[in-house]
């Protein structure tokens, strides 16, 4: 990995370009260690794609599919750096021109897990990978709900392609719609009768989402809109 002293830090108003509200400072971490190629601060419109880390097949197209709409229209796309649905977000930005962010739950130093070591490796380099955690801090299971609810915070909107009952991005759906941001959840997911968790977002205020574009509409004004046809 690369070296300590390559990282940088910048608290998250600075990140943002903006002051935080008071939902917003709730959950937020003081400081923020990054490291990339990105423009700070953050350009915008950024999407969290999320989603199971033993995603199926379906979940995985899925997952690619939004993340081309998404960079097709100069959005960032945000992402976890796990397994399954967050590196198929990543990976299609990457290979198809865009630019992606990748919030981990572990200091900048590691990776978890192993196998993406490659692909933090080229989100450093030619993108951005930020973490609220410095070197030397001990990772625990309560790291990665605190990084969802940070992925969430630097987000414009988040999308739950794929998810169990017990998934760490519930978390994040539950974060989104706590800071009144939009959250999209797959129609797929809210059509599998052994979920309860789509509902009770859905009560809150999460969209059900039809068509990959329909978030484009959601999201700030300086992302181009695709033409409309008859």
């Amino acid at each position: 990995m690369v070296e300590e002293t390559e990282y940088s830090s910048i608290d998250l108003k600075s990140l943002l370009g903006r002051q935080l509200n008071d939902v917003e400072e709730k959950y937020a971490p003081s400081m923020i260690f990054y490291k990339g190629a990105m423009d700070i601060p953050l350009p915008c419109a950024r999407v969290s794609i999320i989603g199971s880390r033993q995603a199926s097949e379906k979940g995985l197209l899925e997952a690619e599919t939004v993340a081309k709409i998404l960079i097709e229209d100069n959005a960032v796309v945000v992402s976890g750096l796990a397994k399954g649905i967050d590196a198929v977000g990543h990976q299609t930005a990457i290979r198809n021109g865009g630019k992606t962010i990748a919030v981990i739950g572990t200091p900048l130093d590691k990776t978890y897990p192993k196998e993406n070591a490659g692909l933090q490796e080229e989100i450093m380099k030619n993108h951005l990978v930020i973490s609220q955690f410095p070197i030397g801090h001990k990772t625990r299971p309560q790291s990665f709900v605190s990084r969802n609810r940070t992925m969430a915070l630097i987000s414009d909107a988040s999308v739950i392609v794929e998810a169990g009952e017990t998934s760490g991005s519930l978390y994040q759906g539950w974060e989104t719609l706590r800071l009144g941001r939009p959250l999209f959840i797959c129609k797929s997911v809210i059509n599998n009768p052994r979920l309860e968790w789509p509902e009770k977002m859905i009560e809150y205020g999460a969209i059900a989402l039809d068509e990959p574009a329909d978030i484009l509409e959601s999201l700030p004004s300086n992302v181009k809109m695709p033409e409309l046809f008859n």
